[in-house]
C-alpha cells in the first residue's frame, strides 16, 4: 500500500473512531426524556439507558481506548478490560446501593486526569522522566476503574430509582454499561487492527496519546470552571424572598406552584430533612385544558438548587413524592419574579 493511500485510509479510520467516541458527548448526563422513560418503564429501560450512557460517555470511552491502544495480545486485552470492568462495577453498585455521593465536578475532574495518566503510561513517561518503572498497571487500572464507577453511580443516582427494586435496577444499568463497553471496544479493536502493523503506527500511537492527554486536561479544566460557576450561582442565592416549609406524608406526593409570566426568572434551593425524594420541576401554561405540562428537571435527591427562566405564562413549581414510610419536610427557598400560590 502506498504512503498516500495509507494516510487516506488512516484518516478515514480516525474520523470514524473520534466520531464514535464523541457522539452526543455533551449528553453524558441524564436527559429529562431518559428520566421520564425510566419512570414509565422497567429494568429493560435501565439496560438500554446503560448502553446509551456508555456509548455517549466520551471520557470512559477515551480511557478504554487508552488501555487497548498499546495492547496487541488478546489475553492482555481481556485481562486489562476485565480489571477495569471489575473496578467500575464495584463502586457503581455499592455507591448507588448505599447512596454514597461524591461531588460530581470533583469525580469527573479525576476521571479526566485518568486520561492523562493512561497517556503518560503509554509513552513510558515514568521511565523517560523519572528513570523508574511505571506502577503496576493492573493495579492502577483497577483503582481508576473504582473512580470511573463513582462517576457512573453519580449519574445513576440522579434517576428516580425504585427502593423496592433498587438492586435489580442497579444491576440492569450496570449490564447495559458493560454491553455498551463491549460494543465500543469491538469498534476500537477493529480500527486498531487495521493500522497496528503498519510502519507509521508509532506516529499514530504518539499522536493518539497526546490527544488523550490534551483531552484530559481540557475536560479537567472544564469541570473546574463548571464547579466555580455552580458555587457562584449558589452563593448568589443566599438572599431569598421566601422561605417555605412543606410537609410530605409517608408514601405521598405534594405540589407547590408559583405564578410566573413568560420570560420571568427565579432562583431556588430546597432540601429534604430525612431522606431522598423524587421530584419533578415543571410548568403548566395558563388557560391550557389539554393537560400539557413541561418538565425542566426530574431526579431523586435530598436537595437541589438552580434557576429557571419560563417559556410561557403559567404556574411553575415542584411535585415531590415521598417514597418512605415516614414524613419528610421540604425547606424551600426562592427569589425572583413570581407570585406565590398558597
Amino acid at each position: 500500500m502506498s504512503i498516500s493511500r495509507y494516510n487516506q485510509r488512516l484518516a478515514n479510520l480516525l474520523v470514524i473512531l473520534f466520531t464514535f467516541i464523541s457522539v452526543n458527548a455533551f449528553a453524558h448526563g441524564m436527559s429529562d426524556q431518559e428520566k421520564q422513560m425510566i419512570l414509565d418503564g422497567g429494568n429493560l429501560e435501565f439496560i438500554s439507558l446503560g448502553v446509551t450512557h456508555m456509548l455517549s460517555g466520551y471520557d470512559h470511552l477515551a480511557f478504554v481506548f487508552g488501555i487497548v491502544l498499546c495492547l496487541s495480545k488478546v489475553r492482555e486485552i481481556i485481562q486489562y478490560i476485565s480489571v477495569f470492568t471489575l473496578g467500575h462495577s464495584i463502586t457503581l453498585v455499592l455507591a448507588t446501593l448505599y447512596s454514597i455521593q461524591v461531588n460530581y465536578f470533583f469525580i469527573d475532574a479525576i476521571i479526566a486526569l485518568s486520561l492523562c495518566y493512561i497517556a503518560f503510561h503509554n509513552v513510558d513517561g515514568f521511565k523517560r522522566l523519572f528513570n523508574r518503572n511505571s506502577p503496576n498497571m493492573l493495579v492502577m487500572i483497577f483503582a481508576l476503574g473504582l473512580i470511573h464507577g463513582l462517576g457512573l453511580s453519580t449519574r445513576l443516582q440522579q434517576l428516580p430509582l425504585d427502593p423496592n427494586a433498587l438492586l435489580l435496577n442497579i444491576m440492569s444499568f450496570n449490564l447495559g454499561i458493560e454491553l455498551g463497553q463491549v460494543l465500543a471496544l469491538v469498534v476500537m479493536l477493529l480500527i486498531l487492527n487495521q493500522i497496528r502493523n503498519h510502519q507509521q503506527f508509532s506516529k499514530v500511537n504518539l499522536a493518539s496519546n497526546a490527544a488523550l492527554a490534551v483531552l484530559g486536561v481540557w475536560l479537567c479544566l472544564g469541570q473546574i470552571n463548571d464547579y466555580q460557576q455552580d458555587r457562584k450561582l449558589y452563593a448568589e442565592q443566599h438572599q431569598w424572598q421566601d422561605e417555605i416549609s412543606i410537609a410530605i406524608l409517608p408514601n405521598s406526593g405534594i405540589e407547590y406552584k408559583l405564578q410566573m409570566s413568560q420570560g420571568a426568572s427565579i432562583a431556588y434551593s430546597w432540601q429534604a430533612d430525612n431522606g431522598k425524594v423524587y421530584y419533578d420541576l415543571h410548568g403548566e401554561p395558563t388557560g391550557d385544558t389539554s393537560g400539557y405540562f413541561k418538565s425542566f428537571k426530574i431526579a431523586t435527591e435530598n436537595q437541589s438548587h438552580g434557576s429557571l427562566t419560563t417559556d410561557f405564562d403559567g404556574t411553575h413549581g415542584w411535585y415531590w413524592k415521598n417514597p418512605h414510610p415516614f414524613p419528610i419536610k421540604i425547606a424551600l427557598k426562592v427569589r425572583g419574579d413570581y407570585q406565590r400560590i398558597d
